[in-house]
């Protein structure tokens, strides 16, 4: 028996183990048990529903004493391959009857996506895809090319820096612009730059959108892992946003100056696609325009800004410093061009 074939089964008892514990516990198995959330819609503060047996897991492998495990050549080809298998099992007819149960689970409202019949998925992956119904996420200031919105039904945090981002939510000690994008010119380009960092979960719509009105400058695609992007392990010292697969557009505006969108894998994500008109440069887009979707899982996105080129809405900024995410859709006000920091070059 090969490491990674040992890697499988051992994943396999915890997980079984875990399940049983609930059970013996009367706990619910997919309870709110994810990072603290407040609903921008509702003003309820919350916690993400997520399986129980994800975040023990997830306590279990990133902490100081145990993440040494997820930086082995061994775990990231583990985690690879079980993304890939994954993706492969959602592509196939048999995967539609998840979706009844994982609709009923999560509360998803089937009315905000086309077509709302479960039964016109042919697959879990076709499912997972879904589109939104027109008007279902209307676009704030629609007209407006100095305000930006947001990207993804999600959850967001915004920093003004790189150095908040770091300092407040992501710990790995590689992190940076110049390193997520690969680029040490972009790199310096983004120096310092205002974050907006998106995490997508498994029961949400997984199409991302356009945040600015301007020019597609830049496009490229960076092969990479697939590590949970979940706040616990964003907050450990494993370098999860740099190592995972990623794609990115720079684009450039007349309010914002050059604006830099990172859409990055995560577990059982088996790809990050970007509509292949937005990888020409010149290509015109308009906020709130499709630019691609995530296949299979949990996800990222991060959107920089160049240093003093945006004001946050005051909302997201003031819960961010206190850690708590906010729950987004697409389409919502994200801030507003600072005419004063702008910057052009």
């Amino acid at each position: 028996m090969g490491l990674s074939e040992l890697f499988r089964k051992i994943y396999l008892f915890v997980d079984s183990f875990l399940n049983y514990l609930l059970q013996r516990c009367h706990l619910s198995a997919n309870g709110e048990y994810g990072w603290k959330s407040l609903d921008r819609k509702t003003g309820r503060l919350m916690r993400e529903q997520q399986p129980l047996t994800k975040k023990l897991k997830l306590i279990l492998l990133f902490n100081p004493l145990t993440e040494w495990i997820d930086t082995t050549h061994l775990m990231r080809l583990w985690v690879h391959k079980k993304s890939i298998r994954k993706g492969e099992e959602e592509g196939t007819p048999a995967s539609h009857n998840q979706i009844k149960t994982f609709v009923e689970t999560y509360g998803i409202n089937m009315n905000d996506f086309e077509p709302s019949d479960i039964e016109k998925y042919k697959t879990f992956e076709d499912f997972f895809i879904r589109a939104h119904r027109p008007g279902s996420r209307p676009i704030h200031d629609a007209d407006d090319p100095a305000g930006a919105v947001v990207v993804a039904d999600s959850r967001v945090v915004t920093y003004d820096s790189v150095a908040e981002t770091k300092r407040l939510w992501i710990k790995g000690t590689d992190f940076t612009i110049t390193n997520l994008v690969m680029d040490t010119q972009l790199g310096e380009h983004f120096a310092d730059a205002a974050v907006a960092s998106f995490r997508l979960s498994p029961q949400d719509y997984h199409r991302y959108h356009s945040p600015v009105t301007g020019t597609i400058k830049a496009f490229r695609s960076i092969p990479g892992d697939y590590y949970q992007v979940d706040p616990i392990a964003l907050q450990s010292g494993v370098n999860i946003l740099t190592c995972n697969a990623r794609s990115y557009l720079v684009i450039e505006t007349e309010h914002f100056g050059d604006v830099l969108f990172v859409a990055i894998g995560a577990t059982d994500v088996g790809t990050v696609r970007i509509h292949e008109k937005l990888q020409k440069p010149g290509t015109p887009i308009k906020k709130g325009d499709e630019i691609g979707y995530f296949q299979f899982g949990g996800s990222s996105i991060i959107v920089a800004f160049q240093k003093g080129a945006i004001k946050f809405d005051q909302d997201l900024l003031d819960l961010s410093k206190q850690k708590i995410q906010v729950s987004v859709e697409v389409g919502m006000s994200l801030g507003k061009a600072n005419p004063v920091g702008k910057k052009t070059s």
